[in-house]
């Protein structure tokens, strides 16, 4: 667990290390709000189209491996990135550095399902998370506290110092995996396109990809563009103090630890279900004019969202069979970061032309459409 929360730590640091900077970077490249949440949509979408990749290396070399060699690199070209000279040269780091990235999410709960008792699955999958979001909180402030005293090339090169650190960590505590077979080219049993196509045969695993689509892209809309709201009229708050905002991922942190032991008591769909309306509820409250209102808001958005997170992500590893587990959380992961890419840079263009309460109604539409497309779980599969 010191291993995988390292992990999450180098990962989500480096993946939304610019999310602090956007401000910073639209006055540094005179560019608009849509066009530098393009700095997050590229890295994520480079993690999305190389998950699926990722997982067949997985299969074949082990989950230890590619998790250590993805964080070397995305380290490398993290490294890289505060001496991009133009946005565009910055958004194919951060292309490059998604897709390196991709090997850790792609196989991580692979990798817990097969080392970790399935009785006790969901608790340490809620630690993992928990770990991420310690890595997307510490990420945020690191950066944006950096860029307010040296600007935003600073602020990235201090978040990429932090993932080398997490990433000694993770290299020196990582343990051998016991539960991993490698699967070679001769051997028996289903392809990699035939493991997939069973990802996305069963209607649960299908409506827990649409959990990750559409409420990632919810949560990641708001985390991108609240930063210009409080940084403009009626609030006008430094850039250190919008990075400070970023400690209520402390609530998921705490969700993601604890939702495993509830819904081992509840249920796992009540729990979900549950977790999308007080998403909604805190997303309307981000609508107040009021700065106490924003932070509880946006701690009620943020504790809600990495609780049905990792409730849904563990419920992947549970309802996949063994054969093409890693494809599904993988297939879970290119939707997660889909959603990502394409909804939160949607929502900056209704930003940019329509203003904050329409941002506000494109989040909540997004969290209805998760509550919609969950009742596919309601299909039973063998290992439901």
């Amino acid at each position: 667990m010191i291993a995988m929360t390292a992990a999450g730590i180098a990962t989500f640091a480096q993946l939304y290390a610019v999310q602090a900077v956007l401000p910073g970077l639209a006055d540094s490249f005179d560019a608009s709000a849509a066009g530098v949440a393009l700095s997050v949509s590229f890295a994520t979408a480079g993690l999305a189209g190389f998950v699926l990749v990722w997982s067949g290396i997985a299969d074949r070399f082990g989950r230890v491996r590619v998790m250590t060699v993805a964080l070397t690199v995305s380290t490398i070209l993290g490294l890289a990135a505060p001496f991009a000279p133009d946005l565009w040269v910055l958004l194919l780091l951060r292309a490059l550095q998604g897709a390196a990235l991709g090997g850790v999410p792609a196989v991580a709960m692979a990798y817990l399902a097969e080392e970790i008792d399935p009785a006790h699955l969901g608790r340490v999958a809620g630690i993992y998370i928990a770990g991420n979001s310690v890595g997307g909180m510490s990420g945020r402030l690191v950066a944006g506290a950096v860029a307010d005293i040296g600007g935003w090339r600073w602020g990235v090169g201090a978040d990429s110092v932090l993932a080398l650190v997490a990433l000694i960590v993770y290299l020196v505590a990582v343990p051998r995996a016991n539960g991993f077979t490698p699967r070679v080219r001769s051997s028996a049993g289903p392809g990699l396109l035939r493991r997939i196509l069973t990802g996305v045969a069963d209607p649960g695993l299908v409506a827990l990809y649409c959990q990750a689509l559409f409420l990632m892209g919810a949560f990641v809309t708001v985390y991108n563009y609240l930063g210009f709201r409080l940084t403009g009229p009626p609030f006008h708050l430094s850039q250190t103090l919008v990075a400070f905002l970023f400690v209520a991922y402390l609530a998921g942190t705490f969700s993601s630890a604890v939702v495993g032991r509830v819904t081992e008591r509840v249920g796992r769909h009540p729990v979900l279900l549950a977790c999308v309306g007080a998403m909604v509820i805190g997303v309307c409250v981000l609508l107040l004019p009021s700065l106490v209102a924003i932070v509880v808001g946006l701690l009620l958005l943020t504790f809600s969202f990495f609780a049905a997170h990792a409730t849904a992500a563990a419920w992947v590893g549970h309802r996949a069979s063994a054969a093409n587990r890693a494809q599904a959380a993988a297939l879970y992961t290119l939707a997660f970061y889909v959603g990502s890419s394409l909804f939160g840079w949607l929502g900056g263009l209704f930003y940019d032309h329509f203003g904050w309460r329409a941002v506000i109604l494109y989040v909540v539409s997004l969290c209805a459409a998760a509550a919609l497309s969950g009742l596919g779980l309601r299909v039973r599969s063998v290992r439901a």
